[in-house]
């Protein structure tokens, strides 16, 4: 996939750790632009260490990491910490929703503590991204949990990121709320070009992104796309009785 495809590029990158630990080894691979991709392994194989490097939460040992065009890896530490505010949104397990605000000052308040002008039509929209324009003055406590994920994602969204991270979005959820949160991040790359790079463990989790990628050992050990739960749960059986 070319690079100007791509809302994130990784390029030969290898991570190490102490104790002689190779999270990452000379990893390759692109994200298409409004493209969602599932990222799979057995536990220890990379996972997450790609996903926070690609994010750059973590850096590299060596290798390139491209997001939106820039080279993380160039940036200083400030430059670094305003692409990831303005140009990379993150969701994880926990919603860190703050119980005292509502839902549309949950949304806002990233952009409060970067010093922007925040547009109420711009939250608005965002909320109504995820079906809960009209819960935005309710506080989380009156939300349910597929509620409260959903204005985690909206707050990911007020940003307008190139590039949607999410860690295990729905390992909090029942399966029912689950499948409505999967749904709504399929919604996001279909009816608005989101790119998504989802960390899961869950094969129907995987079933509704465009490509599953597979890790082990901190090596990209193949793919599956449009992949259903079933071939997704085949290709990782393999995997973890190789490993």
């Amino acid at each position: 996939m070319e690079a100007l495809d791509s809302a994130v590029e990784l390029t030969a990158v290898t991570k190490h750790y102490a104790h002689g630990v190779t999270a990452l080894d000379d990893v390759t691979v692109g994200f298409g632009r409004g493209t969602f991709t599932a990222v799979m392994g057995p536990s220890g194989s990379g996972k997450s260490t790609l996903l926070q490097c690609a994010a750059g939460l973590d850096k590299p040992t060596s290798g390139r990491i491209t997001v939106d065009g820039r080279d993380l890896t160039q940036l200083t530490e400030r430059k670094l910490t305003l692409l990831r505010r303005d140009r990379i949104g993150f969701v994880f397990q926990s919603f860190n929703l703050l119980p005292s605000l509502t839902a549309a000052q949950n949304v806002a308040l990233p952009l409060k503590l970067a010093g922007r002008r925040v547009d109420p039509e711009l939250v608005r929209q965002s909320l109504d991204a995820v079906g809960l324009a009209e819960r935005a003055g309710h506080r989380p406590a009156e939300l349910s949990g597929g509620q409260q994920q959903r204005v985690a994602i909206a707050r990911a969204l007020a940003a307008r990121p190139a590039v949607l991270f999410a860690d295990e979005p729905t390992g909090a959820l029942d399966t029912n709320t689950s499948r409505d949160v999967l749904r709504l991040l399929r919604s996001l790359v279909d009816r608005h070009a989101q790119t998504i790079v989802m960390v899961t463990h869950d094969p129907a989790a995987a079933a509704y992104a465009d490509r599953v990628l597979f890790l082990a050992d901190g090596r990209i050990c193949g793919q599956l796309l449009d992949p259903t739960a079933e071939a997704v749960s085949g290709r990782m059986l393999m995997l973890e009785e190789s490993c």
